[in-house]
């Protein structure tokens, strides 16, 4: 069921230094960069998009997500806080590990089940590996601890 439960770079405990908490808060750096974005778009579609805001900020979310991850290995509240995805090899991953990430990420959030078990896991396993972490054998490190 898991890709790989241990990516080749061993456990420093360094990598994963606050892992959770610095996740929460590039969450919620994300959310209000979405909102924002989502909140730019209104006007510019002549307020059409009041009739299917919740579907905008969920495709504006997706897309958002889906670059970060494919050209930096993190979206900007990541980053922000300096913290990177590594996948079972240690590399940063692609794109199409990024947008599978992303689709995971997104159809845990739509279910209370896999979210609130996504949620337990970031918080209780010692590397703060989410579900979706875990099922592609990603983790998610202090990008400054690999020097």
């Amino acid at each position: 069921m898991f890709a790989a439960a241990d990516p080749d770079l061993g456990y420093d405990a360094r990598l994963y230094a606050d892992v959770p908490v610095k996740r929460a808060l590039a969450w919620a750096v994300d959310t209000v960069l979405i909102g924002f974005v989502v909140a730019l778009l209104i006007p510019l579609t002549g307020f059409a998009a009041l009739f299917f805001l919740g579907g905008l900020y969920v495709i504006v979310g997706f897309v958002y997500r889906w670059i970060g991850l494919a050209r930096n290995s993190a979206t900007v509240g990541l980053r922000m806080m300096g913290l990177e995805f590594r996948d079972v090899h240690g590399d940063r991953p692609g794109a199409g590990i990024g947008f599978v990430h992303t689709l995971l990420y997104a159809m845990s959030v739509a279910f209370v089940v896999p979210q609130v078990i996504s949620m337990l896991m970031i918080c209780l396993t010692r590397r703060g590996q989410s579900l979706s972490d875990a099922v592609l054998g990603v983790v998610l490190i202090n990008r400054g601890a690999l020097s």
